[in-house]
């Protein structure tokens, strides 16, 4: 990290650590919040994000049982996020393992994004008896980083050693980012959860982005910060009553866009380029926003040609209520529909194969037993924007 990259218009400032060959600059974030130029284009987005995400909160109050989005967008958000960090998991290789009763360990891959999921319910979950603090974003760190890569690295504890950002198998010294050193971060953390709980007059959405930033600067953790960081925004629009649920996956506009996600961060804290940063997260925000209203409206429409579908050869209501859980989740196991359905094994294989011979589900493994099927229009409608869109772009030592 070059020092000389750091102008008088930075938003932190450098402190160096250590003495002669061994010494190294950190950044260390100013206090929320900073000084911002409202311009006309950043009101216009502004409004215009907020006008995208009004629409998809309605959309989902709308829903008799929200659940059947929800279900899908936490997961499409799980696999995003996770892939910027260098997954290879699929939206289909998660509903898949998550059908299966019993049978292998998932992929470490698998079991990652898995992770995703877990954090981010608890997280919800949480919400309900604490505010967003430091203790409760230390306890979903701890679900994200279980049994996965950097479990070793202190889950659930802020670092207490330096760490950096930078190219696969570079050292300290040829860093891009180098966070506060570890005797500043919980000052850091104090400023930050203070901001966090304290009342605002900021745009919601403004206040969104400078908390993104501020966590990404701190890199409070050893290893899972960046999936920390995005998870945080989920959480904070639940939270702040923005969305009635996590119906927004922002993972998939920063995949896309990743290497300009990195470059409006370092502006930020290099030239203090917050204007530039907000602007790309708002962009973000309504692109997304816009994209879960229309892929929203293409699921309902599919679960609407089911249930016709299915009430012509006489299913009865047991059998559509599988198909809004094949929304939320478009694998099935027998077991799970008998779950679902508070129903014996042989009652399930009727519904399930009711739905296979509509041409619903289709039976993926070939297995005599333990059997999974897939709902692969539901999978197609969830992820073809993803496929189209998403970029091959480099990771780098990023987590």
């Amino acid at each position: 990290m070059k020092p000389s990259d750091f102008t008088k218009r930075a938003a932190g400032k450098l402190v160096l650590v250590g003495t002669g060959p061994k010494a190294v600059h950190c950044f260390v974030p100013n206090m929320l919040p900073p000084q911002i130029e409202w311009n006309a284009e950043l009101v216009g987005l502004i409004s215009t994000a907020t006008l995208a995400l009004g629409r998809l909160a309605g959309r989902g109050q709308s829903l008799p049982n929200p659940h059947i989005l929800i279900g899908m967008f936490k997961r499409q958000e799980a696999v995003a996020s996770s892939r910027i960090e260098g997954t290879q998991t699929t939206l289909s290789d998660l509903v898949l393992f998550e059908a299966f009763q019993e049978g292998e360990p998932p992929r470490p891959d698998t079991q990652e994004v898995l992770n995703y999921v877990k954090a981010l319910d608890y997280g919800l979950d949480r919400l309900a008896t604490l505010p967003l603090s430091k203790r409760l974003i230390a306890e979903v760190h701890r679900i994200l980083m279980e049994g996965v890569r950097g479990h070793e690295r202190t889950p659930g504890e802020f670092r207490r050693s330096q760490n950096f950002i930078g190219h696969p198998g570079c050292g300290i010294a040829d860093a891009t980012f180098v966070p506060p050193p570890p005797n500043d971060v919980h000052a850091a953390l104090d400023a930050f959860e203070e901001f966090l709980q304290s009342p605002s007059d900021l745009p919601t959405l403004v206040r969104l982005a400078m908390i993104h930033y501020q966590f990404e600067a701190i890199h409070p953790f050893l290893d899972g910060n960046g999936r920390v960081g995005r998870l945080l925004i989920t959480l904070l629009l639940c939270a702040e009553g923005v969305l009635p649920g996590p119906l927004l996956y922002l993972s998939e506009f920063i995949d896309r866009h990743r290497q300009e996600y990195y470059r409006r961060l370092l502006g930020v804290s290099q030239n203090g380029e917050w204007n530039d940063w907000i602007s790309f997260f708002l962009r973000g925000v309504a692109a997304q926003a816009s994209d879960a209203v229309d892929r929203a409206e293409n699921l309902l429409r599919i679960r609407d040609e089911y249930h016709h579908r299915l009430q012509r050869v006489g299913a009865n209501a047991r059998t559509l209520r599988l198909v809004d859980e094949l929304l939320a989740a478009p694998a099935m196991s027998i077991s799970r529909a008998a779950s679902i359905l508070e129903t014996s094994w042989s009652v399930a294989v009727g519904h399930i194969d009711k739905l296979v011979a509509v041409g619903i589900l289709r039976e993926a493994t070939g297995r005599s037993r333990n059997r999974v099927y897939v709902a692969d229009e539901i999978i197609r409608a969830a992820t073809e924007t993803m496929l189209q869109q998403t970029t091959t772009s480099g990771v780098g030592n990023l987590r």
